[in-house]
């Protein structure tokens, strides 16, 4: 696939250098310029609040949403497509004139939010625009395809906060997406936001093809390591080469890979009802492999993925945890009772992850470790019947693994090679340093 016309800009722009992928590879991209000072040219209104990194939106609309000029266009977005001064860009496109905005396309959870993991907010206009609301939740192929061409959008733009994991579903809606909009013919448009965990590091087993599922659409390690448009430019570049989509992407300013989320100065808004905080997208790539068992990986408390849990569990866990002394994390006893979900209205016993170092934190260790030590140390420890952890892990290789006793440098060494592989062809998508 050629660079698009519209993913190129004129030297010295408000936006600086965009990234197109095509098919043989990616496009080479500059690295995004410093954060603008407060006052800097028209889109200062949207960087606000002490912010040092500008979003892939903050320069779209700095620059006059001179990509979009032209063309109807339909936003894939959820809560967490806010501009620094936290108001939500459907809001402010619509009411802007140099952008024609027809239509917006909600994802898991729905585009205002209001949906709990596994639902989403179905076909509505939106009340405060009057907008469509389509939903793209479970649909991927060509009947989301089918969604995009009835909206009668021209570009379709994605704008929706990663937390960094292979789980975390709201990277597969940008891959489903992406195939649709090339079958139907449409424009995409990937505007960037910080990964919360830092991009320094791809950790954790590659998925294997035959365990494909929403929570992993394609062979890529469980916490990437990536941003949005970086991913969007692989997903084109390796996995959509029979049928890639005209895709450009709006990269950020001021972001550093080694960036924690609370150091980009941009407000946090929960990507889904239980990712409260940065903290909890910190440990998730490792404590969500607990949705694969018969614990409570702490949903229905006010720590989900920090507590972990059953009934029947005491101070052994923890303790057996922690002689292992990981690195950047201790583990505390813990009681809790979850308002839902696993053990609802019930008190258990279990773990509270503290990262007392986030720089030396493995999270993806740190889960098998506590996956071993919570078979070891408690009788009841069972994997969900429908063997879910392998949809989790990406193969089976974790859990027989483990049920064969192994301890958690046997588990971490089994993956070495495919992560050694996919963290070669992962370096020529990054656009940060």
């Amino acid at each position: 696939m050629s660079l698009s016309r519209r993913g190129l800009l004129a030297a010295g722009g408000a936006m600086g250098v965009v990234g197109a992928a095509s098919a043989s590879g990616p496009a080479v991209a500059a690295p995004a310029p410093a954060a603008a000072r407060p006052g800097d040219g028209a889109g200062a209104a949207h960087v606000g609040g002490g912010a040092r990194v500008r979003t892939g939106f903050d320069r779209l609309a700095a620059d006059g949403y001179r990509q979009l000029a032209g063309e109807k266009v339909g936003v894939v977005t959820n809560p967490t497509g806010i501009t620094s001064d936290v108001r939500h860009i459907v809001d402010v496109m619509h009411a802007d004139a140099r952008v024609k905005l027809v239509a917006v396309f909600g994802p898991e959870h729905g585009f205002r939010g209001t949906a709990q993991a596994g639902g989403s907010e179905g076909r509505y206009d939106d009340p405060a625009t009057g907008l469509p609301v389509y939903d793209t939740y479970l649909k991927s192929g060509q009947p989301l395809a089918d969604v995009f061409t009835a909206s009668g959008v021209d570009t379709v733009v994605f704008d929706i906060q990663d937390a960094g994991a292979r789980f975390y579903t709201y990277i597969w809606t940008l891959y489903d997406c992406m195939e649709a909009a090339a079958l139907a013919g449409k424009r995409f448009v990937v505007l960037d936001r910080p990964n919360p965990v830092t991009g320094r590091a791809a950790l954790g087993p590659v998925l294997q093809r035959e365990f494909a599922t929403f929570v992993g659409r394609q062979p890529i390690s469980q916490a990437h390591g990536m941003t949005v448009t970086e991913l969007a430019r692989l997903f084109n570049g390796e996995f959509l080469t029979s049928k890639p989509v005209e895709l450009d992407v709006v990269t950020m300013a001021g972001w550093r890979r080694g960036d924690f989320f609370d150091a980009t100065g941009l407000p946090w808004v929960p990507p889904s009802p239980n990712m409260p905080t940065p903290e909890t997208a910190l440990v998730y790539a490792g404590t969500c492999l607990f949705e694969g068992t018969n614990l409570s990986e702490g949903r229905g408390t006010t720590r989900p993925f920090e507590l972990l849990g059953a009934e029947g569990i005491g101070r052994e866990w923890a303790a057996a945890a922690n002689a292992l002394e990981l690195p950047g994390v201790r583990f505390r006893e813990a009681y809790f009772a979850p308002t839902f979900s696993k053990f609802q209205g019930r008190t258990v016993g279990g773990v509270q992850l503290h990262v007392h170092d986030r720089e030396s934190f493995d999270p993806v260790r740190t889960g098998i470790a506590l996956l071993v030590t919570a078979k070891r140390s408690w009788s009841g420890f069972a994997w969900r019947p429908d063997n879910w952890i392998d949809k989790l892990t990406g193969s089976a290789k974790v859990r027989t693994l483990i049920d064969a006793g192994a301890d958690t440098d046997e588990v971490t060494g089994a993956w070495q090679s495919e992560l050694a592989a996919f963290r070669a062809v992962r370096r020529g998508y990054l656009l940060y340093r």
